[in-house]
């Protein structure tokens, strides 16, 4: 029998990974550019699991911003800013996947808003897209794309420097690599037994059918939370770029001329 989910829900009944390989409204797996894109990052690579460590580490490398914004963003789009925020980053990654023919999809959890601690204190719960894919038979996931390097290594610094667990969107012992063949997670846990999850959603394309759900319709007003967010964007932008300085390294003093 399935295990019960942190809702107390049971899992969907399994659907077949090619239910996965398709374009939404968010993922235009057609546009010419990023076909071009997804072949250029995998040309090399023999295998599968090559193909989506070398799709990750793309997407993983783009830096983390919060923007404001008035709308979800394509895959395109995303690709054209080289950046972004969580859910820029999920529509590239399964867009790129998908695009080289790997199913993949997004599980959407809503968090406790204290994994935001250091970023913001406005909100109660958070949702955040977990990736999936298929590879090797089942399917593997992990949101450790979300963070660049950067980021990763200036909030773990904060956190230490706090002695706090949670805080900046990640767990101190948080994963912040995917090796491709096991789940990798930023609150360290696994979705089913990670204490700051307090429900999941279930599994969509992309973040535009999440928030056209019945799960976010009745926990959330679509427009209010937007708006809301959108505030908390320029506290969380000025806490981000503070952080990025912080870990940046110093130049080396120049020689004094003899």
């Amino acid at each position: 029998m399935p295990e019960s989910l942190p809702d107390g829900s049971r899992p969907a009944s399994p659907e077949p990974p090619e239910k996965f390989l398709g374009s939404s409204p968010l993922l235009d797996l057609q546009d010419s550019r990023l076909r071009l894109r997804a072949h250029s990052i995998t040309h090399f690579c023999t295998t599968d699991r090559g193909k989506a460590m070398a799709i990750y580490n793309h997407v993983k490398k783009l830096p983390y911003e919060r923007r404001f914004k008035l709308s979800l963003r394509t895959a395109r789009e995303v690709l054209d800013a080289g950046g972004g925020d969580a859910l820029d980053k999920a529509v590239l990654l399964i867009a790129l996947l998908r695009c080289v023919r790997l199913p993949a999809r997004i599980r959407f959890v809503e968090l406790r808003g204290e994994i935001l601690r250091g970023l913001t204190s406005g909100v109660a719960t958070t949702s955040r897209p977990v990736a999936e894919v298929w590879l090797d038979g089942r399917w593997v996931r992990t949101d450790s794309y979300i963070y660049d390097g950067a980021y990763m290594a200036a909030a773990r610094q904060r956190l230490k420097d706090h002695d706090w667990e949670w805080g900046y969107g990640i767990h101190r012992n948080g994963q912040s690599v995917w090796n491709g063949s096991d789940d990798a997670f930023l609150g360290s846990y696994p979705t089913e037994a990670d204490p700051m999850v307090v429900a999941v959603a279930g599994v969509f394309d992309d973040p535009l059918q999440f928030l056209r759900s019945d799960f976010f319709r009745r926990k959330h007003r679509p427009i209010a939370r937007a708006l809301h967010w959108n505030v908390l964007a320029v506290r969380m932008r000025s806490v981000m770029r503070q952080l990025r300085k912080e870990a940046a390294p110093q130049p080396r003093p120049g020689r004094r001329p003899s």
